[in-house]
């Protein structure tokens, strides 16, 4: 009950009086005549600034907990079903016939037995309050339900402004000790019951009444306190709870430790009070003698059920909840600033419906689970996968190899427990992200087609030292050199689509070399690829082999972009949200954009499907007749590793790696025997595969010839011209020159002995020709030029000139007919020992599937 304080002293009970005589006059001013007249200056004064003061507040939505929903299919048809609420006043209003009869007689027994009876204030309640004070008794209040509730609604309506300063400023306005502020709470009580019913106020007030710490109404305070709903609240339990509503502080049941009101007491200062109700109760007759009794004699015993709240409840879901909190946090359709949005979200009761799938959670989290631990003693491992579908930007899946809690002490949890979320960007509650390592290299293909070059170029992709003052980046250059490894030290010619395959280092280098690194940069930049930490993506060569750090959401955004005929869609997390009136909030939505031509998209997802189907990703492939476009990733020493792909439905990334350290993860075995290394395969499979069942997907469209073969010439065969005559053949041919150098040979010094492809092959024109000088040695035999001829005349060659060792290997993108020789390892001409294996490439011609698949090498040895 509200109460004024009493000023201490003769001079205190004389302005008490005062002030009560004022209130008194109001009282016979507005024609509502206490059963005491009292009269004076005071009064008279009074009545024209009650007058003027306001006579009505709006009853709004009370401050309401909001509740976060995600798919998940039941019984199968897909339903939305709750992972987390929020509040800042932990409250669920309910209806008059949800309250208990004894509820609703203990509020009046309690705070005012004549509810039913004035108009919204108290004529003798005023002066018995005025009484008791000015004669020294205990300081009694005089605020009836109805001002009550007006008080408590100005105090909702405070804490639900947008800012700290604003709320503060009102909550003082509102709960003051001042007379102003008495008649203004008895202005709108009075102006409050010409528009509502008792019934509708005093329901009100049930609803909006603390009932300490942060329990708020009579449906809620039933559940912490006693695990039931209002309806069923006995008549102890409803007086022990309306006891509360007096001092909520003092009389609240959730401090068994407290030594007046504790468990070891029974709970004693609540029960003076409960008690006290019930007498009431019994004295206007709401209840029987038998029934004051027993609840008299009935023990205080609270059963606490804390309401869970925030994404710590929301289970594996816990990170994408948190994400979704973080959207609300950043972006301007929520409000102007961070705090509003977030006040206004806590504070709204509204129903957030998301895109999360719960099914496929629940896969992936199972996934990642079987194959990456929370927590090693030697490695700080980390494993994150997000889902997003194409053309519609909806993140259905978010995953993470540790359990959410965000109460800020985390860390002291266990290494468990993490509030980073590893799939996002710093800004919405991630890390700073991890190198993107070779999955990158798909925007190193994406300028290269736009440049108008063709996944039938080639080059010599062995290890070398590249001079990076030859790499250009929007007309700036670098500075110094640097030697490029290959992850399985290939070597040779090789194609680009072959090179994106497996993955080859060397060739994307040379691709970079004849690219600009900012239209690189532009490529990734137009599939919204940006760093995770918000600054600007590197251009410099060392990120054409990954070395910006991005997060999974981004480059599952990015697949699904390339997959999707490179209309790319920035991602969602909510679908919907819904206020308490029912109607629906502004909520941001995707944006999609053509972010890469058509016909380059297909081209370059022409390429990223050999990555799966026989190259580096081949471990990832679902292989359940759905197509996919991948790209693997591992960073220098294998400290983080990536495969990300798509279906022309659904992008997904896998991350593994360290969190913190430099671990190297083709070292660290896991506890189920495998190596971390390859982890990200026996995640991403599993979730693609669920993914595809739930969703399908369609073959992905023919690419554009013109970026398959390109147009294809014959090698021009260089052997015994300098080099320069053999620079200027080859580039008067249409091909791209390389010096590889001078190698052991007995031919003149300088003398070009071989080139790589050999003279006379076919490759597309615009392929890189490395050619090999002699040094004038006499190292080495000369190995035979047997290009052209076909395998048995060829080996009959190189053996006849003493190489026993000959390998073949099919060259599938070759025209030549079956069997023949398409290029050798050492290249003909050059000079080598004769214990050297010689590799032989051997056209498959029109025969086998196309890929080489069902063709036997073995017929042509």
């Amino acid at each position: 009950m509200s109460a004024l304080k009493r000023p201490k002293g003769r001079l205190g009970a004389v302005l008490s009086f005062v002030g009560i005589s004022a209130i008194a006059g109001v009282l016979a001013g507005v024609a509502v005549t206490p059963a005491i007249a009292l009269t004076g200056l005071a009064a008279n004064n009074s009545i024209g600034m009650f007058e003027n003061l306001p006579s009505y507040v709006k009853i709004g939505d009370l401050p309401e907990k909001t509740t976060i929903y995600a798919h998940r299919s039941v019984d199968g048809a897909d339903q939305n079903v709750p992972i987390a609420s929020f509040y800042a006043e932990n409250r669920e209003s309910v209806a008059w016939e949800q309250v208990s009869q004894f509820a609703k007689d203990a509020a009046l027994a309690a705070e005012d037995p004549r509810y039913y009876e004035h108009g919204g204030i108290d004529p003798l309640g005023v002066v018995r309050a005025a009484v008791s004070n000015v004669l020294g008794s205990d300081v009694q209040g005089a605020s009836t339900i109805t001002q009550q509730y007006v008080k408590n609604v100005l105090v909702a309506q405070a804490t639900g402004l947008a800012t700290e300063a604003e709320r503060d400023a009102a909550y003082e306005e509102a709960t003051k000790v001042s007379l102003d502020r008495k008649l203004k709470e008895m202005r709108l009580a009075i102006g409050l019951e010409k528009v509502y019913s008792k019934d509708e106020i005093l329901l009100g007030y049930l609803n909006i009444a603390l009932f300490g710490g942060r329990v708020y109404g009579i449906q809620t305070a039933s559940q912490y306190y006693y695990g039931v709903n209002a309806s069923d609240l006995t008549l102890p339990q409803a007086a022990s709870l309306l006891a509360i509503v007096n001092n909520p502080e003092k009389f609240r049941l959730d401090k068994p430790d407290n030594e007046e009101n504790g468990a070891a007491n029974g709970y004693a200062a609540n029960k003076v009070r409960r008690d006290y109700i019930l007498g009431n109760m019994l004295e206007e007759k709401k209840i029987t003698q038998e029934e004051h009794d027993a609840a008299v004699a009935a023990p205080i015993e609270p059963r606490i059920t804390p309401a869970a709240s925030g994404c710590t409840m929301a289970g594996n879901a816990g990170f994408f909840c948190d994400y979704v909190v973080n959207v609300i946090r950043n972006d301007p359709v929520f409000g102007d600033s961070a705090e509003e949005r977030y006040s206004r979200f806590i504070r709204g009761g509204f129903d957030v419906y998301t895109t999360l799938d719960l099914d496929l959670q629940d896969t992936a989290q199972a996934a990642i689970d079987k194959n990456v631990p929370k927590a090693m003693e030697t490695v700080d491992i980390g494993s994150a996968s997000t889902a997003v579908e194409a053309g519609t930007g909806k993140i259905k899946v978010m995953a993470q190899n540790k359990d959410f809690n965000d109460s800020g002490d985390a860390a002291t949890l266990g290494p468990n427990f993490s509030a980073l979320n590893f799939n996002t960007d710093a800004a919405y509650g991630g890390s700073q992200g991890f190198q993107a390592a070779s999955t990158y290299k798909a925007f190193t293909l994406i300028a290269w087609l736009r440049a108008g070059h063709t996944l039938g170029e080639t080059f010599n992709v062995s290890e070398k030292t590249y001079d990076l003052s030859t790499f250009k980046a929007c007309d700036n250059s670098f500075g110094g050199t640097e030697y490029i490894e290959n992850d399985a030290n290939e070597g040779g010619s090789r194609s680009v689509l072959s090179s994106t395959a497996t993955s080859i280092n060397g060739a994307f280098m040379q691709m970079g070399q004849k690219l600009d690194q900012c239209d690189i940069r532009k490529a990734a930049e137009d599939l919204l690829v940006h760093p995770a930490a918000g600054d600007k993506l590197e251009d410099n060569p060392a990120a054409i082999l990954g070395t910006n750090n991005v997060s999974p959401l981004t480059m599952a955004t990015a697949y699904a972009g390339i997959a999707n005929n490179g209309l790319v869609c920035t991602p969602i997390a909510i679908e919907r949200m819904v206020a308490q009136d029912g109607s629906d909030t502004a909520i941001p939505t995707s944006t999609c954009t053509q972010g890469i031509e058509p016909d380059v998209a297909n081209a370059a997802a022409y390429a990223l499907q050999r990555v799966i189907t026989e190259g580096s990703g081949t471990e990832s492939n679902p292989r359940d007749g759905i197509e996919h476009i991948a790209k693997t990733g591992t960073s220098n020493s294998a400290t983080q590793t990536w495969t990300t792909g798509a279906s022309t439905k659904m992008g997904l990334a896998v991350w593994v790696g360290n969190l913190t350290g430099d671990a190297n993860l083709r070292k660290v075995r896991m506890d189920n025997g495998y190596y971390a290394a390859t982890a990200r395969h026996r995640i991403w499979k599993p979730i693609m595969t669920a993914l595809d069942e739930k969703f399908g997907g369609d073959d992905f469209p023919d690419p554009n010839s013109r970026y398959i073969r390109g147009v294809f010439a014959t090698v021009p065969d260089v052997t015994g011209m300098t080099i320069d005559r053999a620079q200027a053949a080859l580039e008067n041919a249409g091909f791209e020159f390389v010096d590889g150098g001078a190698q052991p040979s007995g031919a003149p010094s300088g003398q070009v002995i071989g080139s790589d492809p050999a003279g006379g092959s076919s490759v597309a024109r615009g392929s890189t020709i490395t050619v090999y000088t002699s040094d004038g040695t006499e190292v080495g035999t000369a190995v035979p030029d047997v290009v052209g001829q076909k395998a048995p005349a060829a080996t009959a060659a190189l053996q006849a000139a003493g190489f026993s060792e000959i390998e073949y290997e099919l060259d599938t993108e070759s025209d030549a007919d079956t069997c023949t020789v398409t290029g050798t390892d050492p290249a003909g001409g050059s000079t080598a020992p004769t214990d050297t294996t010689v590799t032989v490439s051997v056209a498959a011609g029109d025969e086998g599937d196309g890929d080489g698949e069902d063709f036997d090498l073995s017929r042509c040895a």
